[in-house]
């Protein structure tokens, strides 16, 4: 089956409710003809932000559900674990950007699993503190269960420590400080999270860390100990393995600070302390307790204040552990001023932080590192194949008051300048996904009449470095006063300067 026509995909989004009359006009009066090729028209919807990169491929494949739930229009998928999906989502009337979170329909037959995701809105619902992610609604249609909880610009802590590889110890205590006072909000209302993990904590664009996911609070209590350990969820078993070895009763407060230590020891070293398995009979085995590897000989040069407060948090025997959330933040507030004074902790601050393929693909950094005031006239086109790339160009940019375009093929780039009067102020081509695709969009951009004067960046990733030195390929790459090349790793301050260089903002007298 062939790709759907220009008037079969505006029927499809007309039918689902995702364009109306009056967006389909104003499209197909931009081509003074409804007899436009597909390419052209599916160009046109993004170019003008009608429709979602997402939606768009949704409703090229025929797609007739997953767009809207209750009063929220799916955006883009963010992620999707076992056990359901999140969509970035926004409210139809107001606008809201919301993340909804879909259960997997081959749970919503099974009670336990079901009953689990329900609490887990009911409880996320009574939590209101700044370090826990607050969920808004707990809603179901005929053919789905959904959460609507707050969106968090940013990514959780498991991707925010593979970019790093390790966290200085600084950093690591501010963020666990953070993820106890959310344990301890919680704690004081009887609740306690059950999974944590560094999945399960966001960490905002502001730097701060959110707890996510408390869904297993509640199933602790009710679930039978067939049900938890045939959970889609691992972190389940480490659990029950734990409280079995140590011999405490299910839901023990302490049980989640021994796996708040288990962060902390992660943020520090980069590995886990407990050996990684997917078969679930080695992940109940108590040997998993007994073989980590203490961590001051993992890290020798680590501050002793550091180390004792991990040891003490991974303790086995629970009257050793910190008791309660609250007696273990005192002992990191503690540490942290013995660790460092102000100007280190500013070092270590997300200001700082480098942009490198795995944060371009899952991170959204500081909002404080862009150095130019935002202009909501300059535009920047990205082309760009990788889709949570693209999602990190949106919303970065976006958040800083550029236009932000988006294609996955240079030749539709170059393509759009021939047919509107400005495509874009400035065009970035990536070669992280793209490869020599994007190099020699880069060079025909420099030779075609209408792009010739426009500026443009090549991104280079990591494989790519290398072509700086190789005389073949340097000859498509030919920098300019409008073009230039730019390897990562680098800041996003650095990258918007070689933007602002290339495409000044204009002044307030020349508007």
């Amino acid at each position: 089956m062939g790709e759907p026509s220009a008037e079969q995909i505006a029927e499809r989004a007309a039918d689902l409710g995702l364009l109306n009359d009056r967006q389909l006009e104003e499209v197909w009066g931009q081509f003074g003809s409804r007899n436009v090729a597909s390419a052209d028209f599916q160009d046109a919807l993004l170019r003008r932000e009608m429709l979602t990169s997402y939606q768009l491929s949704r409703l090229i494949r025929g797609d007739r559900t997953g767009y809207f739930y209750g009063n929220y229009k799916v955006l883009y998928l963010v992620g999707s674990g076992s056990f359901a999906r999140v969509y970035r989502a926004e409210h139809t009337k107001t606008g809201e950007l919301v993340a909804v979170k879909v259960l997997r329909n081959r749970y919503r037959k099974n009670p336990e699993q079901l009953e689990q995701f329900v609490q887990e809105g009911k409880v996320g619902h009574t939590l209101r503190h700044s370090n826990i992610v607050p969920i808004f609604e707990v809603g179901q249609t005929s053919a789905a269960h959904y959460l609507v909880m707050e969106f968090v610009e940013g990514q959780n802590l498991r991707n925010f420590v593979k970019v790093r590889e390790r966290c200085e110890p600084l950093e690591s205590l501010r963020l666990i400080g953070d993820v106890l006072r959310g344990l301890d909000y919680a704690l004081d209302r009887g609740v306690t999270h059950r999974d944590i993990k560094l999945s399960n904590v966001l960490i905002s664009t502001r730097g701060d860390a959110k707890l996510v996911d408390f869904g297993l609070a509640a199933a602790g209590k009710n679930a039978t100990d067939t049900a938890l350990i045939q959970s889609p969820n691992p972190r389940t078993i480490d659990y029950a393995a734990l409280e079995r070895t140590t011999g405490v009763k299910r839901d023990d407060p302490r049980s989640d600070l021994y796996f708040v230590g288990c962060m902390l020891y992660h943020m520090l070293t980069g590995m886990p302390p407990l050996s990684e398995t997917k078969d679930r009979t080695k992940r109940m085995s108590k040997t998993r307790f007994f073989e980590v590897v203490p961590i001051g000989q993992k890290l020798p040069m680590l501050p002793q204040s550091v180390a004792s407060l991990v040891n003490k948090a991974m303790e086995l025997d629970p009257q050793r552990r910190h008791q309660t959330p609250r007696e273990m933040l005192l002992e990191v507030d503690k540490t942290f001023g013995k660790v460092g004074d102000a100007e280190a902790a500013a070092k270590s601050s997300p200001h700082h932080m480098k942009m490198s393929e795995s944060s371009l693909r899952l991170a959204a950094r500081q909002s404080g590192e862009i150095a130019s005031e935002p202009d909501a006239k300059r535009s920047v086109m990205f082309v760009e194949s990788d889709e949570k790339m693209q999602d990190f160009f949106r919303s970065q940019f976006k958040s800083h008051g550029f236009r932000v375009l988006v294609t996955n093929d240079p030749a539709r780039a170059i393509a759009r300048f021939d047919k509107f009067e400005k495509g874009a102020d400035c065009v970035v081509f990536s070669a992280v996904e793209l490869g020599k695709r994007a190099l020699e969009g880069f060079s025909q951009f420099a030779r075609t009449q209408t792009t010739q004067d426009v500026p443009a960046i090549l991104l280079l990733g990591k494989k790519q470095r290398e072509w700086t030195s190789r005389p073949e390929l340097t000859k498509q790459a030919v920098e300019s006063k409008v073009r230039r090349v730019v390897k990562m790793p680098i800041s996003l301050k650095d990258f918007c300067a070689v933007i602002d260089e290339l495409a000044p903002a204009e002044s307030p007298e020349s508007v």
